[in-house]
Parts: C-alpha cells; sequence; structure tokens
C-alpha cells in the first residue's frame, strides 16, 4: 500500500471483524522529532498471546476461507522500513491497541493520504460503530 491511510482502513476493518464497536484512530505528527505516531484501539474480541504474536506472519490468518493475512504485516513491514517501531497489545476480551511511530524524515516513510477520506468512508460504511478519530501536530 502506498499511503498509510490505507492501511489504517485495514487494520480498522479487522478491528470490525473482531466485534468492535467502538475504534479509536489517534495521530500525532511531532515536527520537532520529525515522527508520525498513529494509534489504533478497539473493544474487539482481542486475541490470545500466541495469536498476538503470529498476527506479523502473511502465512496466519484468523479468517474464514482465507489462507494468508497480509494488512497486519504489510503494516508492520511499511513502519520498519522507515526507522519507526511498532507494537500490538491485546487480549482475550480487552480489545487490541496497535502503535505505529513512522519517521516522517525517512526516505521510504508513505505518504499519509487523505485521512479525512479515510474516516468519512469507514462512518458511513458502518454507522453502528462509534469512531474517535483524532490528530494532533506538535511542534
Amino acid at each position: 500500500m502506498e499511503e498509510i491511510a490505507l492501511h489504517i482502513l485495514d487494520i480498522v476493518e479487522n478491528s470490525i471483524n473482531a466485534n468492535a464497536t467502538q475504534i479509536g484512530i489517534a495521530l500525532v505528527k511531532d515536527s520537532s522529532r520529525k515522527t508520525l505516531t498513529i494509534v489504533i484501539t478497539d473493544n474487539g474480541n482481542g486475541m490470545v498471546h500466541d495469536e498476538v504474536n503470529r498476527t506479523l506472519d502473511p502465512f496466519y490468518t484468523t479468517k474464514e476461507g482465507k489462507r494468508i493475512g497480509l494488512g497486519l504485516p504489510l503494516y508492520a513491514q511499511s513502519v520498519r522500513e522507515c526507522g519507526g517501531t511498532f507494537s500490538i497489545e491485546s487480549g482475550t476480551g480487552s480489545g487490541t491497541k496497535i502503535t505505529a511511530v513512522f519517521m516522517l524524515d525517512h526516505p521510504d516513510c508513505k505518504k499519509i493520504g487523505d485521512m479525512d477520506e479515510t474516516i468519512y468512508v469507514l462512518k458511513a460504511s458502518h454507522p453502528e460503530i462509534e469512531f474517535n478519530y483524532t490528530y494532533e501536530e506538535v511542534w
């Protein structure tokens, strides 16, 4: 995926498939540190410890009828390619939190893309979900 917004769309769809009813998407652009931190949280089913470790394996998926799951592995790769950090926290019944820190001054950092359009599409497609989107710029 060429834009971070598309990765976010994919991750949020995973949250919806995990029965989340509340999803938070927080972006913080820190100009002094030249970072973009993205935190996606949900109140979905969550994952057991073993599943969390396997989510970055492209040949692992929990989706019926699918043999591969590329969303999280590609997102994590995008973060690593630009020298950033990536983490997943989850527990059964306690939802999931995915944190990615992109290094904006790295030549391999992808463009953010159209987050307004991404949030609009999510809200229009899933009116039953409570989305909380925030964007903050820190100087």
